[in-house]
């Protein structure tokens, strides 16, 4: 399983994420959008011109902000 996380350091919602993989013993690529224009347009894409994090793309597929319980759901794919 392929995972990226979009995301930034002062998003709670992207540290629980961040949090709930790695207690999971997930390998993901975790991508700090803060300064990065080239992940911040690919959000922006995502996410019909909006900036919401975290966004993850797992093999693939795009995920806006799944929540613990999304989360779940993707692994156990």
């Amino acid at each position: 399983m392929n995972i990226k996380v979009y995301g930034a350091d002062w998003c709670s919602d992207c540290v629980t994420a961040k949090k709930f993989l790695n207690s999971k013993g997930v390998n993901f690529e975790y991508i700090d959008i803060t300064d990065n224009q080239q992940a911040i347009a690919l959000v922006e894409k995502i996410n019909n011109g909006r900036r919401v994090i975290p966004t993850l793309i797992v093999d693939g597929v795009s995920f806006t902000n799944p929540g613990i319980n999304g989360l779940m759901k993707i692994l156990a794919q």
